[in-house]
């Protein structure tokens, strides 16, 4: 693709996300593990409400800045706890309006079945592993329970000179499957549904090793008094949406 042709898409995409939203569309920002969960249930939202969802997707701390620096979304689905609860104090979303949709599960993988982690994460000091990819923890909740989990596995000294952080988890999972990291942290997720992560090697993260990757939803201001916000978080709470999402590689809170 050209320059042009690629600026022009650039400024479509800034203009669609520019216009007022219809009343019968809700505008969901999506934490990127979740973004193949969220297109999934999509349809089935439409279907029973007669509205549309238009969904971006970013890591969590990306989504949180631009929603701060006024980007229109009506709703978040994080992928912590901690960024909707500062929208709420800052003014940027709907009071009470959080609730816990998924609980994130973090997995160990490399895409050669080969690999030296199918010993377990002490394989990744071997030196054949040349990089390892994370997601930021900064920016992202899976990329801080990686790190969390090779300090607690007394590891990340050793390997910091391996590490190559990503933006985000779906970044973290385009290095390893195009070769450019040996092994890494991604979700599970991930692992279920891609058929690019289908092959390789895994090692399910005890979730002992981190704090729970709870994720939350939460109703901004923008879509405060839409019918069709309302209702998006309505569905993601039906059993139907439950089930795809534990299908999709979740767990979810006991109603």
């Amino acid at each position: 693709m050209s320059a042009n042709k690629f600026a022009y898409w650039i400024l479509l995409i800034g203009m669609s996300f520019s216009q007022p939203a219809r009343s019968d569309s809700v505008r969901v920002a999506v934490a990127t593990n979740f973004l193949s969960t969220a297109e999934a249930l999509a349809p089935g939202f439409e279907s029973s409400t007669g509205h549309r969802v238009i969904l971006a997707s970013g890591s969590t701390g990306q989504l949180f800045a631009q929603i701060q620096s006024g980007a229109p979304f009506e709703i978040l689905l994080a992928a912590d706890q901690v960024t909707p609860a500062r929208l709420e104090q800052a003014g940027l979303a709907v009071v009470d309006s959080r609730f816990v949709y998924a609980i994130g599960q973090l997995i160990l993988w490399s895409p050669r079945a080969d690999s030296p982690i199918r010993q377990g994460p002490e394989g990744l000091l071997d030196p054949r592993v040349r990089h390892v990819a994370l997601a930021n923890p900064r920016l992202a909740p899976y990329g801080f329970a990686a790190r969390t989990t090779l300090e607690r596995l007394g590891l990340w000294t050793s390997l910091e000179d391996k590490i190559v952080f990503a933006q985000n988890v779906a970044q973290a999972f385009s290095l390893l499957a195009s070769g450019a990291a040996d092994a890494g942290f991604i979700a599970k997720t991930q692992r279920k549904t891609s058929p690019a992560a289908a092959g390789g090697v895994g090692w399910p993260v005890p979730p002992s090793l981190h704090s729970p990757i709870i994720q939350e939803a939460v109703l901004l201001k923008a879509g405060e008094t839409q019918a069709s916000a309302r209702a998006f978080l309505d569905y993601l709470q039906s059993e139907p949406a439950r089930r795809r999402i534990r299908e999709a590689g979740y767990e979810t809170p006991t109603p």
